[in-house]
């Protein structure tokens, strides 16, 4: 994996350990109701990473195939052999379709942390309400 793609993991691995241990602290420390809400809690917060881990593999994938698009035109560009400056058309096409896939990706994951972010802290704020009842 290229040093890129490893601290995009290592940045998420990161984030999925401080967000858990924090989520785990303000759950123990806001008497939750039952086990259930509990279990139901976790079950939500590993879909969310697990979207964001599949999201991250996708753009990861997508620019890796980029890397491969630029080095072929370069050699073909290099080359000067009017075949290969021809294939460039293609993949310098293939290129910009991609570019405009991680553009969408990196929009849905936005919108995806957008969304888990407002969900945790309405979840949060309920269960200080909650806490505040009692």
């Amino acid at each position: 994996m290229t040093s890129r793609g490893s601290a995009c993991s290592a940045a998420v691995s990161t984030m999925d350990t401080t967000t858990s241990n924090t989520f785990s602290k303000k759950r123990n420390h806001h008497h939750t109701n039952t086990t259930t809400t509990t279990t139901q809690e976790e079950g939500h917060d590993s879909e969310v990473w697990s979207t964001f881990n599949h999201s991250f593999k996708q753009v990861q994938s997508v620019l890796d195939r980029n890397r491969v698009l630029i080095q072929q035109v370069n050699d073909n560009h290099q080359s000067k052999v009017p075949d290969n400056m021809a294939k460039n058309v293609a993949l310098i096409q293939e290129l910009n379709g991609n570019v405009s896939k991680v553009v969408s990706l990196y929009s849905d994951l936005s919108s995806n942390f957008s969304t888990a972010f407002q969900y945790q802290r309405n979840k949060n704020s309920d269960g200080e309400r909650d806490s505040r009842e009692d």
